[in-house]
């Protein structure tokens, strides 16, 4: 295993986006949907992030990239085609100790995006380790036909019990088999 995989909590928190154009774009989609607070900033910005920001509350910094605009930041991305200013974000970040991803070069990555299927709460990440991303999209792809949205419904039901199932039945085991009958018989059906 190259990498582990984790679910990063960005709710509320500070990420910035170094880059304003379409590969930007994309990866600002599901830090919005994460509810991060997001800094985008380039010295051009795109007619579709402006109008996201509007609709997000996102903060637009029109203008060159300088170190310090990382500070604080729980995530930083560059998205830019500037390879030069990539390297210069993904140093600086990792100075710091900031998870950094730039979009299409891997080397520079500490984390890397995976491509999800989200049956929210349940989620799915599938990652080549930023080798083959199409590969990944394509399993992505394979999975969510497999994965019927209401398993996400599911989820949130055994979630509004799982406290009572603890409550009654207290030994750990005794839960897991309990969780496996349960889930089992609704596969089965």
């Amino acid at each position: 295993m190259d990498l582990l995989p984790l679910f990063h909590n960005l709710k509320g928190r500070r990420c910035v986006m170094v880059g304003g154009g379409s590969v930007a774009l994309r990866k600002i989609r599901p830090l919005i949907e994460v509810g991060a607070a997001i800094d985008i900033i380039a010295p051009n910005i795109n007619a579709a992030i402006t109008a996201l920001a509007t609709k997000h509350a996102l903060n637009l910094h029109q203008r060159k990239f300088n170190n310090d605009d990382l500070k604080g930041a729980a995530l930083v991305i560059a998205a830019t085609d500037d390879k030069q200013l990539n390297k210069q974000v993904s140093e600086q970040a990792q100075q710091l100790n900031i998870p950094v991803n730039v979009v299409d070069q891997p080397e520079l990555c500490s984390v890397v995006f995976p491509s999800i299927v989200d049956r929210s709460p349940v989620q799915i990440a599938i990652s080549s380790s930023g080798t083959a991303p199409v590969l990944a999209r394509m399993l992505r792809t394979r999975l969510e036909s497999l994965i019927p949205a209401g398993y996400g419904q599911l989820a949130q039901l055994a979630g509004k019990f799982r406290q009572q199932v603890k409550e009654k039945i207290t030994d750990a085991n005794s839960r897991k088999h309990f969780g496996k009958i349960f889930f089992q018989g609704i596969f089965q059906n």
